[in-house]
């Protein structure tokens, strides 16, 4: 191969990833880690039937991706339920980075009089063991 090809070659390659990089942080910033949201959608929703939740009983579910850092032993995006006979509160789901153990958060968003509240109280569907978020986040 002559220089000029080589040149030619890493010009492309080079203008290519300049181009590619702010695309896909756009992405990633706009939508969350394409991954992420892989796990959420293949674990969670298997998880909640395992647990005995059908499709009749919940309102929305889907993936969401947090604005703040959560918890590091934890994939960055959430995956929220609303239940229909709970429609007021919103529960929250996260991925184990270790095992890619479904687990439920502690916090959940509860809408009073129009405003939304963060509360970690006794909930019809809240688990037995649930973690914190917001811990661990160096």
């Amino acid at each position: 191969m002559n220089k000029q090809k080589i040149l030619t070659t890493i010009s492309t390659l080079i203008a290519v990833i300049v181009i590619a990089m702010p695309i896909g942080l756009i992405y990633v910033l706009n939508n969350g880690n394409p991954y992420t949201k892989y796990i959420a959608n293949k674990y969670v929703p298997k998880y909640l039937e395992e647990q005995g939740y059908t499709d009749e009983e919940i309102e929305e579910s889907h993936f969401v991706e947090p604005k703040h850092l959560i918890n590091k032993d934890f994939y960055h995006g959430h995956y929220m339920v609303i239940f229909k006979d709970e429609p007021n509160t919103t529960y929250y789901y996260g991925i184990t980075k270790k095992g890619k153990q479904v687990q439920q958060f502690c916090e959940k968003d509860r809408l009073s009089n129009g405003v939304t509240d963060i509360f970690e109280g006794e909930t019809k569907y809240s688990e037995k063991e649930c973690k914190n978020s917001l811990d661990n986040r160096d």
